[in-house]
């Protein structure tokens, strides 16, 4: 079983930046691939990034040269920095891992960008 819990959420102005993070936990050995989604109200949950045990990456036209994510040396930890964000952006954004044949939620933590 996987213990996810998120944090770095937050209300930010226009151009502002944010850093959230994933505490991946657990009976699994490794975490395969680590990532986030995002869910605004009315929309259905969304890809945002992902990296692989091996660090490779893919990212959302959306926030592409805006967002950068990143897993800590131990791969326990998933990093999302935020970087010019915009009002579009605004959502709960999950944390999703991949382990032992299964996926893996977090709970979310709310994005809000506002002037």
């Amino acid at each position: 079983q996987v213990q996810l819990v998120e944090s770095g959420g937050g209300v930010v102005q226009p151009g502002g930046s944010l850093r959230l993070s994933c505490a991946a936990s657990g009976s699994i050995c490794s975490f395969n691939s680590m990532g986030w989604y995002r869910q605004a109200p009315g929309n259905q949950r969304e890809f945002v990034a992902s990296i692989t045990s091996g660090r490779s990456t893919n990212y959302a036209d959306s926030v592409k040269g805006r967002f950068t994510i990143s897993r800590d040396n131990a791969k326990t930890t998933v990093y999302l920095q935020m970087n010019s964000l915009k009002a579009e952006d605004t959502a709960v954004y999950y944390c999703r891992v991949t382990a032992g044949g299964t996926i893996n939620w977090g709970q979310g933590t709310q994005v809000t960008v506002s002037s």
